[in-house]
């Protein structure tokens, strides 16, 4: 209701606008009068318009009803024909309002046949959406002179306002498969070229890589976990091999914590000084050093931070297409889902019909960027009474439509933190963290074991820093970081040529054969 009179005072300014201005809509009524009339003199003509036209899209309120009632016929497989969509407005109580018999006559007599039908609708289309951006600019006009409005809640609204426009009535054409097929072929002959076999944005962990071949574009990948498990340090130890290691220009949409806070972690891993050294300022010595190092690392990479609380889905997807247009981004990182809204408009249900809302938009807009959506989700308290403590799909939380929209679902699980020291192989799960990648559209699932430093929150290839090594404390090993390294991007193993048994876990990589 509050949408209608909202609209309904948008048509009204709408109105005004154009008599003040002395000028018509944009509206094409005999063009309207041709389409209707074809589509009563051939049955299948609704076929060539049913993708283009809604009820809207005409500029007359008395063609809004017979095309409704021409849609109705349409889809309910009976006859459309000039006698039968009289009858059905008459027995609607609507011939006298649409014009008698008389005027649904006359549209039959407009046209021939429904020949160019369909180049016809999409010219009223056209139409409609000029008005509707007509519309929604008089909105925006007089929204601006309202000095109680906030600005940036205005341009919010004023680019929702366009996306709805866009989104509702700009569609991709159905395509041949002969062009598809060539840029098919041609993205399969470049990754050939490439010796590290990846085809997607890289994690900088290696094994991850191996079986994703990369972050790929299009993709919404889900990594869940319990709470304290690493999910933030996870994505963050990422980012940094993203865009320090291979320059690719990263988002992160941060809802949960400041962006003071989640750039003190970068630093904090980067100089590998900890955190609680970096909160309460105790630096002595080259800890300087390091510090200014880490910094001077982190500032020339393509890092952009937004950490506005409560985010809806229609301002992620405004932020989202700025930040590509203006930074070209590659990857989008959200953390978390559940702490996204779907806005005022779209709370009419269950929290679970919000978060499914979510999760379709997310990968809508990932499709429509054309990069890969990494979102964090939470997992239900199920995992902690489940023996082992390993999370599985029904787990995630709020949304079972979670688990259908993701193209790939990874869990986040950390055995020592529940007291598990070692496997049933007895290799050491100290300051190891396993990687489940629970479901994979377009590949291969398995489970890859990281490194997890947690007084850097820090995440690692295994083989960097062996879960035997003494990572914790002051007194501990110290490491050189990788921003040292004058080489650029770091060697990695080639993803799909590695010897069998060159992965110690490889006996792990199904779930049904859990490592513990």
């Amino acid at each position: 209701m509050a949408a209608n009179n909202q609209r309904n005072k948008g048509q009204q300014n709408f109105n005004q606008l154009n008599a003040q201005l002395g000028k018509l809509p944009p509206q094409a009524v005999d063009v309207e009068e041709a389409v209707l009339g074809a589509l009563m003199l051939e049955r299948d003509a609704f076929i060539g318009v049913a993708d283009v036209l809604v009820e809207e899209c005409f500029y007359k309120e008395e063609h809004r009803e017979i095309y409704k009632v021409i849609k109705d016929l349409s889809l309910q497989d009976k006859p459309v024909d000039l006698l039968i969509v009289t009858q059905e407005l008459k027995n609607r109580d609507l011939l006298e309002k649409v014009g008698g018999p008389l005027y649904i006559t006359q549209l039959t007599s407009k046209v021939a046949s429904a020949a160019h039908i369909e180049f016809h609708a999409r010219i009223i289309a056209q139409k409609y959406i000029q008005r509707e951006l007509i519309r929604s600019c008089s909105e925006i006009q007089t929204n601006a002179y309202d000095d109680t409005k906030d600005v940036d809640e205005l341009i919010n609204e004023a680019e929702s306002a366009i996306f709805k426009i866009s989104e509702g009535n700009i569609k991709k054409e159905t395509q041949p498969i002969k062009p598809i097929l060539k840029e098919a072929v041609s993205l399969i002959e470049e990754a050939s070229k490439r010796a590290d076999g990846l085809s997607g944005i890289p994690s900088g962990f290696t094994q991850v890589d191996r079986i994703t071949s990369g972050w790929q574009k299009t993709d919404l990948v889900i990594i869940a976990a319990r709470p304290a498990m690493g999910k933030t340090a996870f994505i963050l130890s990422m980012t940094r091999n993203m865009s320090v290691d291979w320059k690719k220009p990263v988002a992160i949409f941060s809802l949960e914590m400041s962006s003071i806070q989640l750039v003190n972690r970068l630093i904090a891993a980067e100089s590998e000084l900890g955190s609680e050294k970096i909160k309460k300022g105790s630096l002595v010595g080259d800890d300087w050093d390091r510090l200014n190092a880490a910094i001077q690392t982190l500032d020339e990479a393509p890092i952009f931070v937004d950490d506005t609380p409560a985010l809806s889905i229609f301002e992620f997807r405004a932020k989202a297409r700025r930040l590509k247009m203006q930074h070209n981004i590659g990857i989008i990182l959200v953390d978390y889902l559940q702490l996204m809204t779907a806005g005022a408009e779209n709370r009419t249900g269950s929290r679970e019909q919000e978060v499914s809302m979510i999760s379709r938009s997310l990968k809508a807009i990932a499709k429509e960027l054309d990069v890969p959506i990494i979102a964090l989700s939470q997992l239900n308290r199920s995992v902690e009474s489940r023996e082992g403590r390993r999370p599985q799909l029904s787990d995630l939380r709020e949304s079972g439509a979670i688990e259908q929209d993701a193209d790939m679902v990874c869990f986040i699980h950390r055995p020592e933190y529940y007291g598990l020291t070692e496997d049933e192989e007895g290799n050491s799960l100290r300051n190891v963290a396993e990687v489940i990648i629970a479901k994979h559209r377009n590949g291969a699932v398995g489970d890859v074991r990281l490194s997890f430093r947690k007084e850097l929150a820090q995440f690692r290839d295994l083989e960097e820093y062996p879960s035997d090594f003494d990572l914790g404390g002051s007194g501990g090993v110290t490491f050189s970081s990788k921003m040292n390294d004058d080489s650029g991007a770091p060697a990695m193993a080639p993803p799909f040529d590695l010897p069998t048994g060159a992965n110690p876990f490889d006996s792990h990589n199904s779930s049904d054969n859990p490592p513990f």
